[in-house]
């Protein structure tokens, strides 16, 4: 696809897609939407589990570092939409390992917590269905994903101390997880939007 082409969809997305195009378009902003609301509830329901002082007010946790991903840029919303999901669809793909590991160490931290355990697991499966879904709305438009993103590592040394400060800290990578976690799903949300006719589902 040439680059008039590609600027088309990205900057105007009142122009008509197929029918079952369009469907899927919906169907994966929806999908979206949901994830978005799940992820607030998970990102409540993790708190809640990790003791003080998370959930304190006032407490605010230091931001570690994950290698290869991070929130979206505050750059990100004036790029074109194609660019966009292609962002959108590299973070999702990263997250589910990302979920897994904090699911691992919170069944070792709170093995008492089924249902966090339940809805982290939930949520690694949902967002690489979302991240699926968004690659083939992109390879559909004809701006496929750039080639696989590697998945972020070096984090299991922050999950696996079992030191107290090794211990604080995979609380915080966790909460941190759900929390970009949040960030991108929410995020998706919005970049579909600008493809959803009317600009609503």
């Amino acid at each position: 696809m040439g680059q008039h082409e590609g600027n088309r969809f990205s900057t105007d997305s009142s122009f008509s897609f197929l029918p079952h195009l369009e469907a899927k378009i919906r169907q994966t902003h929806n999908l979206a939407r949901l994830l978005t609301k799940y992820a607030d509830q998970l990102l409540e329901e993790y708190v809640q589990q990790q003791g003080e002082p998370f959930g304190l007010p006032g407490f605010s946790p230091p931001r570690l570092p994950l290698a290869g991903l991070s929130g979206p840029a505050p750059s990100h919303a004036g790029l074109p939409v194609s660019e966009r999901l292609r962002q959108d669809a590299a973070a999702l793909s990263a997250l589910p390992a990302l979920l897994d590991a904090v699911r691992r160490r919170q069944a070792e931290l709170n093995p008492r917590a089924p249902r966090l355990l339940r809805s982290l697991e939930d949520a690694a499966r949902q967002v690489r269905a979302l991240g699926a879904a968004v690659e083939t709305v992109l390879a559909a438009l004809g701006a496929a994903a750039r080639g696989p993103v590697p998945e972020p590592v070096a984090t299991s040394a922050l999950f696996t101390s079992n030191s107290a400060a090794g211990v604080f800290s995979a609380k915080v990578l966790g909460l941190h997880v759900c929390g970009l976690y949040g960030e991108w799903v929410s995020r998706t949300e919005g970049d579909l939007g600008q493809l959803v006719p009317g600009g609503v589902a």
